[in-house]
């Protein structure tokens, strides 16, 4: 129970074992109660409505924030295979790179070895020519290229085999790692695009998973606000309704009291009105009527007339309150007689005084928006023996 029911029930309980306090004193604090209890009414029927625009949106929260986060997982999967290709795929362009590299080193050494048999070769066909006899020199003048030198058995026998053999091996062994070497490069331009692609995709990707997970996160913050407006109003509810309950009990005291006054002073009677009836105080539409509202008691009626209207006293009676309560505003009571008496509340000015006698009629005051009041209207009250009763049975 928080600290303002511990108050009121205080109140209560003070009332209860107090003295008998004058007429008008009680009336004032049975007012001051029974508008607080209005009060909280409204504030408890607040507090449901916004518990339940609350709940709604907590769960259209909870809703979105579950699809948020399956759209984020199947994000992060699919980047995850994404990502695995992509590393696959740069690996192995790696390799080729480092193979081309060598496949490269391995062509111009191949190049380097291949020039330097040729000018053995060219040497051989140097001297030759300086050396051998005019038939010789015929032969090699007659032919049309070193092919036809070293297709010629006669020529190699001079030349020598195993210089023969070196320049093929080498001449093969040049093309084929050329022919490599092509074949290594192609692939790695194949690999190249296909990283330049995966690569790109996978930045596609992560942006799309990011933009995801940041909805994700923006609806796991409201949803976190959500709960904790809705936890502070189911909070501030209880609250409220406990001090409803403290409220109520100390009300029951004061009409206790109210009715011990009466008796003392001689009032107290059936309640019943007298032959000329009650007269309506003012005349306009009944916005609210007499009875259970939001949950608890509303204890007389709210009449919607325009600011300024004169209020008129139901019967002739004695101004017993005439001043402000609380919840009720500027609060006029009049007592006539019999355990009957009237209130008049939410004024916006007060023509009586108390200890003053009125006449059935008689302008008491005017009406306003004072104390827990949305607009200008008049709350109605009739009190038999200080117990509240539906004031349209007495009209």
């Amino acid at each position: 129970m928080g600290r303002r029911s511990l108050l009121v029930v205080g109140l209560g309980f003070a009332l209860v074992f107090a003295g008998p306090a004058a007429g008008d004193e009680i009336d004032e604090q049975k007012a001051a109660v029974d508008a607080r209890i209005a009060a909280l009414q409204a504030e408890i029927a607040a507090s449901k409505e916004q518990e339940g625009v609350l709940t709604s949106q907590l769960s259209a929260v909870v809703s979105e924030l579950v699809a948020a986060q399956g759209a984020v997982d199947e994000a992060q999967s699919s980047l995850g295979l994404l990502e695995a290709e992509l590393a696959t795929q740069q690996d192995r362009l790696e390799q080729l790179t480092a193979l081309l590299e060598t496949q490269t080193r391995r062509v111009e050494r191949l190049q380097l070895e291949y020039e330097r048999v040729v000018a053995v070769l060219e040497a051989r066909v140097r001297a030759i020519y300086v050396e051998e006899p005019p038939d010789m020199l015929s032969f090699l003048v007659s032919a049309a290229s070193f092919d036809d030198l070293i297709d010629n058995l006669e020529f190699l026998s001079r030349i020598g085999r195993q210089d023969q053999s070196i320049a093929r091996q080498v001449e093969t062994a040049k093309q084929r790692a050329a022919a490599e070497r092509r074949a290594t490069a192609g692939t790695r331009r194949l690999t190249a695009a296909t990283v330049s692609v995966i690569a790109s995709r996978t930045d596609e990707a992560r942006l799309v998973r990011d933009r995801l997970a940041a909805n994700r996160d923006a609806l796991t913050a409201a949803r976190k606000l959500k709960a904790s407006a809705l936890a502070s109003s189911r909070e501030s509810r209880e609250e409220y309704l406990h001090e409803v309950d403290a409220l109520a009990a100390e009300s029951a005291a004061l009409a206790a009291a109210i009715q011990a006054s009466q008796t003392g002073a001689g009032s107290t009677g059936t309640g019943a009105p007298s032959a000329a009836g009650l007269i309506w105080p003012v005349d306009g539409v009944v916005v609210s009527g007499f009875g259970m509202r939001w949950g608890r008691m509303h204890e007389g009626i709210d009449i919607a007339v325009s600011y300024g209207t004169p209020i008129r006293a139901a019967a002739s009676g004695t101004v017993i309150h005439a001043g402000w309560l609380g919840g009720y505003g500027n609060l006029v009571v009049l007592d006539h007689g019999n355990g009957l008496a009237t209130a008049y509340a939410h004024a916006s000015a007060i023509l009586v005084g108390v200890g003053q006698q009125v006449s059935q009629g008689e302008t008491v005051s005017l009406v306003g928006s004072t104390g827990n009041s949305s607009g200008p209207h008049l709350h109605f009250e009739v009190r038999v023996n200080g117990l509240a009763a539906d004031p349209l049975l007495y009209l």
